[in-house]
């Protein structure tokens, strides 16, 4: 499918309930098959993680998800906290096209990118096509960078 024009803005509190639903809807079965909380408070404390970040991902002034990213100077690198898109626009192309411009800004700037993707999820083939590689795991997630020298 074509990839829409895509707007990001800032997350407010005013989205909040739609965050939980998101998170609901993108993450419950991932996190229940790795054995993580499902509750409302497990939803909240995520998503208030680097709030200041959090920018809500709209298509024709529709709210289709949440992608988060920071920059990380003592590492050089970015980390890409969170993304999620409602499950009718995952098809979309929408996840690849944030992720293929934080990767080309880290690029230009010498920079990584980083992030974990839970076990058995299936975003963990997108990250691969994108160039990331797994650098460590813990019990429930696997870390994976991009190298900015990865992409020529």
């Amino acid at each position: 499918m074509d990839i829409y024009p895509i707007r990001l803005r800032k997350a407010t509190w005013a989205d909040m309930d739609f965050l939980l639903e998101l998170r609901d809807q993108t993450m419950r079965q991932h996190l229940q098959k790795a054995g993580a909380p499902t509750d409302k408070d497990a939803y909240k404390n995520r998503i208030l993680y680097h709030f200041d970040d959090a920018q809500i991902v709209e298509i024709a002034d529709k709210r289709v998800g949440l992608f988060k990213a920071f920059y990380q100077a003592d590492l050089n690198q970015w980390y890409l906290a969170q993304i999620q898109i409602l499950p009718e626009y995952q098809s979309h192309k929408i996840g690849w096209a944030l992720i293929t411009e934080l990767i080309t800004k880290a690029t230009d700037n010498n920079e990584s990118v980083a992030l974990s993707v839970l076990k058995g999820s299936p975003a963990r083939r997108l990250y691969e096509r994108l160039g990331f590689q797994c650098v460590s795991e813990s019990e429930l997630e696997f870390n994976m960078l991009f190298h900015s020298v990865d992409r020529e």
